[in-house]
């Protein structure tokens, strides 16, 4: 009786005849161990599991490789997936804001990120508190009873507040805009990672506005925090009035409304915080009594 391996030999010697008359013929072993193998020719072979089948399938509807979850790095990797050139795009773009042309759809290319929100407001809270203290000690400097002392505390809280604003804002306002894209299915609406996009890069404007408010003259000073309230507003009015528009009127210039307000705040009170202006007021004369000038003529 045959072993199973002189069978196993037998049949590849056949299989090797038969290639060496047609070599575009077809074999097919089966064996009991093992899954079903086709070769065709002399190089090709085929051997696909029932698992790497539906692996194959999957990718190919879904279009896409598989990600990671929110733990590993390459899930954040995707969000600062921008270049050098990009980014200068968007902040021209937050610079120079036209009507019909929309920071998301034109800017972003439904390609958000974070990298230039983020290194916007952390360079915006150094500008800030930085040039902060520059002009309290450029305001001070006839101040014989002034003695400069920097104002390290002043980082932490324009860190707290800028932060706090470009993420509880867009949290805020995204949550708004799903709710009412809910309510009323004719709204539209972003993301939350494009809104937290634009409000970052809105801020861009206040970054070389702050430097100047150094100037020490309070008449340039409001002059600049309007012409950036401006701009700044403008990104986000001309991006976020279209998603809105559609909504009831009262609803849609409550939405604008609160935006621009917002927005305000957040320039006046920066201003009026880190940019005090210190009035001095002149030292008062000391008066005398007529006796004492009396005295004093004798005593020449």
């Amino acid at each position: 009786m045959a072993s199973p391996n002189d069978l196993q030999f037998q049949e590849f010697e056949e299989a090797a005849e038969l290639l060496s008359v047609d070599p575009a013929a077809t074999t097919l072993s089966m064996s009991a161990s093992s899954k079903p193998t086709t070769t065709v020719g002399e190089d090709v072979k085929l051997d696909l599991s029932e698992d790497e089948e539906g692996q194959e399938e999957n990718s190919e509807l879904l279009g896409q490789k598989p990600s990671g979850g929110f733990w590993t790095f390459e899930y954040y990797q995707s969000f600062f997936n921008v270049d050098t050139v990009q980014v200068l795009d968007r902040v021209q773009g937050s610079m120079m804001p036209l009507p019909g042309r929309n920071f998301v759809k034109y800017y972003l290319r439904s390609n958000p990120d974070l990298y230039g929100p983020f290194w916007i407001c952390v360079t915006l809270v150094f500008s800030v508190a930085i040039s902060g203290n520059l002009s309290t000690f450029i305001s001070e400097m006839g101040n014989p009873a002034y003695h400069y002392r920097p104002q390290f505390h002043r980082v932490t809280i324009a860190a707290v507040v800028i932060f706090l604003y470009a993420w509880l804002v867009p949290i805020g306002l995204w949550g708004f805009l799903t709710w009412r894209q809910g309510a009323e299915k004719q709204i539209r609406g972003y993301s939350f990672l494009e809104t937290v996009c634009v409000y970052g890069y809105s801020l861009f404007i206040y970054i070389p506005t702050s430097v100047l408010w150094i100037i020490p003259f309070e008449w340039l000073r409001w002059t600049l925090i309007l012409v950036a309230m401006v701009i700044s507003g403008s990104v986000l009015v001309l991006t976020f009035w279209p998603v809105v528009r559609d909504d009831t009127k009262v609803m849609a210039m409550a939405t604008v409304a609160t935006i621009v307000i917002l927005h305000t705040l957040l320039a006046i009170g920066c201003k009026l915080y880190f940019f005090q202006t210190a009035d001095h007021a002149p030292a008062p004369v000391p008066t005398r009594s007529p006796i004492d000038i009396i005295l004093t003529t004798e005593s020449h």
